[in-house]
Order: C-alpha cells, then sequence, then structure tokens
C-alpha cells in the first residue's frame, strides 16, 4: 500500500494558516481561535516564518498559573517556542507517530524554511481513515472478481 504524505493532506485541505504576531496580545489570540474555530494559531512576525506556536492548551494553563492578566500580555510570553515542523514530502503514518508520542495536536508544514500549512490530529485520523476506505474497497473488489 501507498503510504500518503503531509502534501496529500495540504491538497485536501488547503494551506491556509491562521497566524499572529508576537506581539499579539492573549486576548487577539483568543478572538483569532474562536471567530476560525480552531485549536491553535502559528506565531509569526511575517506569516511566513515560525516564532512559536500557541494552543486552546497553552491558553488555559497560563490562565490557571498566572490568572486573567495574561490576557493582555503579548502571545510570545504564553507560546512553544520550540515548534516540531513537518514537510509536504514527510509520511503521514511518522507524523501519526509523533504526534500521538509527543501529546502534539497541530503541526506547522515547512518546506524550504518557511509556513506552507498545518496539520492537525484530527486532520491526520481522516487520512487514517480515507486509508482505511480504500483497503476495503480493494479487497471487495479482488473477492468479487
Amino acid at each position: 500500500m501507498v503510504q500518503m504524505l503531509i502534501g496529500t493532506i495540504l491538497r485536501g485541505k488547503g494551506s491556509d494558516v491562521t497566524t499572529v504576531t508576537p506581539e499579539s496580545t492573549v486576548r487577539e489570540l483568543l478572538a483569532q481561535l474562536a471567530e476560525r474555530n480552531i485549536g491553535a494559531v502559528v506565531v509569526s512576525p511575517d506569516g511566513v516564518t515560525i516564532t512559536g506556536i500557541v494552543s486552546e492548551r497553552d491558553v488555559v494553563r497560563r490562565l490557571h498559573d498566572r490568572g486573567a492578566a495574561i490576557l493582555d500580555e503579548p502571545v510570545s510570553s504564553i507560546m512553544t517556542a520550540e515548534v516540531r515542523t513537518v514537510g509536504p514530502g514527510d509520511n503521514v503514518e511518522e507524523l501519526r507517530t509523533t504526534m500521538t508520542t509527543h501529546r502534539v495536536r497541530h503541526m506547522p508544514v515547512v518546506e524550504n524554511g518557511l509556513l506552507i500549512g498545518i496539520v492537525s490530529i484530527g486532520d491526520v485520523v481522516k487520512s487514517a481513515i480515507e486509508e482505511l476506505e480504500i483497503e476495503k474497497a480493494s479487497l471487495v473488489d479482488y473477492l468479487q472478481r
């Protein structure tokens, strides 16, 4: 069976990535998450280089630790600065393992050092279901010959 690549997921879902600048406030970040119904945002000064990533989980944990004052702090104060990334030619199965092992739900896709997309654990699960459906159809076809 052919292994699905990250680029295949991006072709299906598109390459739109929501970003915020490091100086954006946590309140502004929350508005983006709510408006777009997403769980994480890439922190970038220019929309193509990655400074960090911040998720709903990061906000909740910092609210618990430091209180509501974080809402007016810059996103850079709560973001994860060491961001795991993946390339469009990387294998989805390997990404699934990485996301599970490291408990990461969103991974930016980078090509030639520039941000070109983002994949979520939901995208990865959807791709696994699609692979299983294709395999099932092939087996049914084989058995009906």
